[in-house]
């Protein structure tokens, strides 16, 4: 399935896991080189979520604040979720082919965990 999508805002929506409620968060999309590039970089916070696409890994550089990160197959399916405090270099996931960041803490809260499915609505 070839994802076309461009940068912009959108919304996530996460499948609860187990019969759990289906979440609906505000999503930005960066597609871009620059956009991925920039990502959280310098922000204090994130309303939602960013989604990087396409992406298999993650640094936290500059970044002034710890985040949530999970790695998403092409299906859209949950691969690994981490919290990544500021300076660190997450290791490449090799299914991976999009990462969404948060504040650090949210995507328990959500019910994003691996083997879990979102969806993205433009």
């Amino acid at each position: 399935m070839g994802r076309q999508w461009r940068d912009g805002r959108g919304e996530l929506v996460v499948h609860g896991s187990g019969g759990g409620p289906v979440v609906r968060v505000p999503l930005e999309i960066a597609t871009s080189y620059r956009a991925r590039t920039r990502g959280l970089l310098g922000r204090d916070s994130v309303e939602g979520v960013i989604l990087l696409s396409p992406a298999n890994s993650v640094h936290t550089f500059r970044m002034r604040m710890p985040i949530d990160v999970a790695y998403l197959d092409r299906d859209l399916r949950v691969i690994a979720v981490r919290t990544m405090r500021p300076g660190r270099l997450g290791m490449p996931r090799l299914r991976a082919r999009h990462v969404v960041e948060s504040e650090a803490g949210v995507m328990a809260e959500w019910g994003v965990r691996v083997g879990g499915l979102v969806e993205v609505i433009t």
